[in-house]
């Protein structure tokens, strides 16, 4: 289980810009006990949406990086050895569920098809966590929430959330944030005025109407940050682009050749 999440303790919220409403429809959901889906293409916002809510709210976040290989047990808990014992562990849902924390899932699809079937009893209103191994049935204390978050963009035949699941949450739709407020969010993050992330941003928009096309994914607003950062840093703007923006996009040397004219066409 080490290394598959993280715990935050509520305090000051980190910067997030609103987009719409979410920050009102979340604080709702939480208000009455609701599970929160996100839905969003990857690096627009969900985990530093949620890291935001957890220190608004002033409530614990366990964050659960959802992979492969994740199983229902990384996430409730299981019998170790300690010291020559065997011991139970909690898992992070479990903690979540004992101390009423956030505990958030991203990239819920990706997890194991038993991990849903552990969600389901906390998504309705019975808000338990049968455990079979050590015979508890946990009832979520005051202030948990189940919050989950998937690209919709991004999914397979192989790889979807169930409508049976879907409909257990109230859900939001984020996407990428609008030019003028992009640039206000890579220049609060990375410290670049915002008359330097304007191009940023203009080229941030031509690679990500791209995707579909020659690349798969559009770039994040977590790249361009990472771009603005290092050009705030000193490094030169055509390298820290390239380092940011085209090199995690694509391996292939005929799209980043074209994806560098786009570079040079914005900044000449």
């Amino acid at each position: 289980m080490d290394g598959t999440f993280a715990k935050q303790k509520g305090a000051d919220a980190p910067f997030y810009l609103a987009q719409g409403d979410e920050v009102a429809l979340f604080e709702a959901a939480a208000a009455q006990d609701l599970p929160v889906l996100l839905k969003g293409p990857t690096g627009c916002g969900k985990t530093r949406f949620v890291a935001h809510m957890a220190a608004r709210l002033n409530r614990p976040l366990y964050t659960v990086a959802c992979h492969d290989d994740l199983s229902a047990a990384d996430l409730i808990g299981r019998y170790l050895l300690k010291g020559g014992e065997t011991v139970w562990v909690d898992g992070p849902l479990t903690r979540a569920v004992r101390e009423g924390a956030i505990c958030y899932l991203d990239e819920v699809v990706e997890a194991r098809k038993d991990v849903t079937v552990v969600l389901h009893p906390l998504t309705d209103d019975r808000r338990i966590l049968p455990i079979d191994r050590t015979g508890e049935e946990l009832h979520a204390a005051p202030g948990f929430m189940l919050v989950a978050s998937y690209n919709p963009g991004y999914q397979n035949i192989l790889k979807t959330l169930k409508p049976s699941t879907r409909q257990r949450f109230v859900a939001m739709e984020f996407d990428f944030p609008k030019p003028e407020a992009e640039t206000r969010i890579v220049a609060e993050e990375s410290g670049l005025s915002e008359a330097k992330v304007a191009p940023l941003v203009r080229l941030a928009g031509k690679l990500r109407a791209l995707k579909g096309q020659d690349l798969e994914e559009g770039v994040s607003t977590r790249l361009v940050v990472y771009a603005a950062t290092l050009i705030a840093g000193g490094m030169d703007i055509e390298r820290a682009i390239s380092a940011a923006m085209i090199e995690p996009l694509t391996d292939e040397a005929d799209i980043k050749r074209g994806l560098h004219d786009l570079v040079t066409a914005i900044y000449g």
